[in-house]
């Protein structure tokens, strides 16, 4: 994941909204949100089919949700360093930074979300932060939390997300009838063209050729009424915006029954 915006309104009927772009190589496999590994049976991610982690997962009865996002510093050595697809699971399940050897990781920001604030840790490879995210709406990208806004992408979306009309809880409805402002500025076509520096939705070609693009959208809402999951597989094409189930399997199958 390469840009999370966040908003925090600790006495708002929804306290956290979240948005996450996961930037990629296209040619990376992965699946869309459902809940994969059985050592995390209430957790729900996508999953990168690669390492066979995810770059967030989502724990509805919790209401709490866990991030990553690739940091800058050092790099772990390469004969010892682990994926960090595990920490955004470990993280929604315990709802802490994981207890582990962070040597072995490359620089990484790992963000955990959920009824009682949201939290950051930045790893640059040598030392370790942490942040507690105050009240409002923040972004943050690769370089870290940038609070002076100085990151073109952040100047140019944090005012237009700050400015947008909060989504207040409802059951059901379509995703655009949930999120309004914030699914129109989360989907390709706002703002800046993918090239671009500031646009949030990207597409790039590198020098070795491989293309780098925006593969995926999230947006979730954290309320005592329940966690909301919405999804964009293919961020070129807003009509693929679609709901997560995020109740139990007894609870999906009692639901297929009744439709």
């Amino acid at each position: 994941m390469c840009t999370v915006i966040v908003s925090v309104e600790p006495e708002a009927d929804v306290p956290v909204l979240l948005v996450g772009v996961r930037d990629e190589l296209v040619t990376r496999p992965w699946m869309s949100p459902d809940r994969y590994w059985p050592a995390y049976p209430g957790l729900i991610g996508g999953k990168d089919l690669q390492a066979g982690g995810t770059w967030l997962a989502a724990d509805p009865e919790a209401r709490r949700v866990g991030l990553l996002l690739n940091g800058e510093g050092t790099l772990a050595a390469p004969e010892a360093r682990l994926s960090r697809g595990g920490l955004p699971l470990q993280a929604a399940q315990a709802g802490e930074l994981p207890a582990a050897d962070l040597t072995r990781y490359d620089p990484f920001h790992l963000l955990v979300a959920g009824l009682d604030g949201v939290r950051l840790w930045t790893w640059n490879g040598e030392s370790l932060a942490e942040d507690k995210l105050p009240q409002g709406v923040h972004m943050l990208v690769n370089s870290g939390w940038d609070r002076e806004a100085e990151h073109p992408r952040v100047a140019w979306f944090l005012p237009a997300f700050a400015a947008a009309a909060r989504p207040a809880w409802q059951e059901g409805g379509s995703p655009q009838r949930f999120w309004g402002d914030w699914l129109t500025l989360s989907s390709s076509g706002a703002g800046p063209a993918p090239e671009d520096p500031r646009a949030l939705i990207i597409r790039r070609r590198l020098e070795d050729g491989r293309i780098y693009a925006s593969l995926s959208v999230s947006l979730l809402a954290l309320s005592e009424h329940g966690l909301r999951f919405d999804f964009c597989p293919t961020p070129e094409d807003p009509t693929s915006w679609h709901r997560v189930a995020t109740g139990s399997s007894r609870e999906r199958r009692g639901r297929l029954r009744l439709s």
